[in-house]
């Protein structure tokens, strides 16, 4: 027999990680495992609970639902009905004992087999026919949080149904097509942002934030998959109720089956599963309920899943092929990519020949090597992955793969980010992030240059105007032909995006500093360093001394500014800025007596007259510092409404809050 001991120490450390694992995915929408990966830690802790009983607990992740309500995300509401998990399964003979415990518990039942969209359960509630309220699952018990406004700017959410129930309660998936949230991804890379890790969690993180008006630039979708209570009509089944939404204009999931027999329900599973490769959307189960609300009624639930309806989580399709070779490519924001080009192979029911390798990290911890033989797969995600090396099957020629330190585009040197498994081309000027450089350079916390967008830049520069960021300053001189060729839109438009260009040469130096993308050097550094040398003349002469002398400057930012003055091609194109007029004295040099000088400042928060933007640079005339993060470092945290995580931190370190009256009142001593 099992020593008691090592038992109870296995299912605390279970435990333990599922709940991270839960706060990962459900809280913080970043999970850090496959689906997979943590439905093997699910059933490991349930087979050492049931063999063990007596061992479980209320609070062991098999007694509760996975999230909990969060009010950063809105106001915290009360659900009307609870919003519960589903048992999951994985074979075919688990799907048949449900189906004959239910025939035996209900005699002849219906099933209704559906899809199990991969995304972010919603309830919406209508009252007399109108939308009056978006809820999450929170918690799945008590609370959720309100995110209406968000909701109402979701394409497939109707606003009004046309038969004005007293009142009527649905629950449904908010997911992300791949075309959407590919797009989403393009954006981040543009702006130099971190990309999302999937579908589930941009649409997670999409629907929880404060700006509505982000949530519709996003194209999120919905599902409705259930109907949850209802006053002033009845109904009998689900399929009954999936009648009515569809007549009020609901969307509801696609392609659900009835079902009679185990053998029903199994190939209604097995057609899903087949057609997972070709639907817009991921999916990461099928869902098998009955069909009948006095059923569900009669079996009830347990503290977490209801007895009434099951999800069967498909096995991850996996398959060997040969890797061929491996492709760098370099993203709009310089960092290298290498990715896997293997023989084809069928997976999910699509053709797969490649999957990204990630990173050198990566690379080395798998060994992977070009002519290996490869196992790729896709568990319920669209995306492939190499999983592993078959080494047995390894040629004797093969050696290891090194990303190298030259971008494979340009030529220039590349370099690992400091704490990070990036490598980037330190190129600015690099074709391959020269869209991505210039759209930082035009942006509000660098030249601020408006009307300059994503578009007119892609053009310009494959038109041959554009390359590199002092030719925006050239644009003039090519005014009658950009309005004949109609890049900018017609002559008034054309006119007002130059002006814009001409204003911006009257900025303050740090906003150029900004905008020259040189890694490390965000606004703030930027700030700083316009402070203690007052010109870009003066920086590009400074020692690597001198600048650590720089408050809060390390010494890979340090050597980064170096590198940057001292390249060639980079003295050429800020000599030509110069030329063109824009401005490189800085008019604040030497002001660092502010009332604020030495002071270090956090904004979170929606304050109630000023913007953030507005908020730092009030700070930052008066001589204090604003930083992105809370630190010990941190000297106040301005905090406005829905002031989040940054709030509790502040106040667990001790840090001084501030509202925006209280800043504006340090700011007039």
């Amino acid at each position: 027999m099992a020593d008691i001991k090592e038992i109870k120490k296995e299912l605390q450390a279970l435990r333990k990680e599922i709940k991270h694992h839960n706060r990962r995915y459900y809280d913080d929408d970043s999970p850090e495992i496959s689906d997979y990966e943590y439905d093997q830690l699910m059933l490991r802790l349930k087979a050492i609970e049931k063999e063990y009983p007596e061992l479980i607990t209320k609070t062991s992740p098999t007694q509760m639902v996975g999230g909990t309500a969060k009010r950063e995300a809105g106001v915290l509401v009360k659900h009307d009905v609870p919003m519960l998990s589903l048992q999951d399964v994985f074979s075919k003979a688990e799907i048949v004992d449900f189906v004959a415990s239910m025939r035996q518990e209900l005699g002849e039942p219906e099933f209704v087999v559906e899809e199990k969209i991969d995304g972010l359960s919603l309830a919406l509630r209508y009252e007399n026919g109108e939308l009056v309220r978006a809820v999450t699952r929170g918690d799945g018990i008590l609370q959720g949080e309100d995110v209406t406004e968000n909701a109402r700017v979701i394409k497939d959410v109707r606003q009004s149904l046309k038969d004005r129930l007293p009142y009527f309660e649905v629950r449904g998936e908010v997911y992300m097509e791949t075309a959407a949230f590919e797009a989403v991804n393009e954006r981040q890379e543009l702006l130099g942002l971190k990309p999302f890790a999937n579908p589930r969690n941009c649409a997670a993180g999409t629907l929880r934030q404060l700006d509505s008006r982000i949530t519709a630039e996003r194209n999120l979708s919905m599902f409705v998959f259930n109907l949850q209570t209802a006053r002033g009509r009845e109904f009998a089944t689900h399929t009954e109720a999936y009648e009515f939404m569809r007549a009020q204009g609901i969307k509801i999931i696609h392609g659900y089956k009835v079902c009679h027999t185990a053998d029903e329900v199994w190939a209604a599973i097995q057609e899903i599963g087949e057609s997972r490769g070709e639907l817009p959307y991921d999916i990461d189960g099928a869902v098998v309920k009955l069909n009948s609300f006095a059923d569900r009624e009669r079996l009830g639930a347990t503290s977490k899943v209801p007895r009434w309806a099951i999800a069967y989580k498909y096995p991850p399709e996996e398959k060997e092929t040969v890797l061929r070779k491996i492709e760098l490519s370099v993203g709009r924001t310089g960092r290298i990519t290498p990715t896997a080009i293997f023989d084809p192979i069928r997976l999910c029911g699509t053709k797969v020949e490649r999957a990204t390798l990630h990173n050198q990290d990566f690379i080395d911890e798998m060994d992977v090597r070009i002519g290996d033989t490869i196992v790729v797969y896709k568990s319920g995600e669209i995306i492939p992955k190499v999983k592993g090396v078959v080494k047995e099957k390894r040629p004797m020629d093969a050696v290891p793969f090194l990303i190298g330190d030259t971008c494979p585009v340009c030529g220039h040197r590349a370099f690992r980010e400091e704490n990070t498994a990036d490598i980037k081309c330190t190129n600015p000027n690099c074709p391959a992030q020269l869209e991505n450089h210039i759209l930082n350079f035009v942006s509000r916390n660098a030249m601020d240059i408006k009307g300059f967008g994503a578009a007119y830049i892609k053009e310009l520069i494959e038109k041959g105007y554009l390359a590199n960021i002092a030719d925006i300053y050239h644009l003039h001189s090519h005014r009658e032909e950009l309005i004949a060729a109609g890049i900018l839109g017609k002559e008034k438009n054309t006119d007002k995006l130059l002006q814009a260009i001409e204003a911006s040469k009257e900025n303050e130096p740090q906003q150029l500093l900004t905008g020259l993308g040189i890694p490390g050097i965000g606004r703030a550094a930027a700030r700083d360093l316009m402070r203690k040398f007052g010109s870009l003349d003066a920086l590009q002469t400074a020692t690597e001394e001198e600048l650590l002398a720089v408050p809060d400057m390390g010494e890979i930012s340090a050597k980064n500014i170096r590198e940057y003055f001292s390249d060639e091609a980079n003295k050429e194109m800020l000599l030509n800025l110069k030329s063109a007029g824009v401005h490189m004295e800085s008019h604040e040099a030497g002001n660092e007596e502010g009332i604020l000088s030495g002071k270090t400042f956090v904004i979170t928060g929606t304050l109630p007259t000023m913007d953030r933007k507005e908020a730092a640079a009030l700070i930052e005339r008066h001589g204090g510092r604003v930083t992105g993060s809370v630190s010990k470092k941190t000297d106040y945290l301005v905090a406005g409404e829905a002031a989040g995580s940054k709030l509790t931190k502040a106040q667990s370190l001790g840090t001084k809050i501030l509202s925006e009256e209280e800043l504006l009142e340090l700011c007039k001593e």
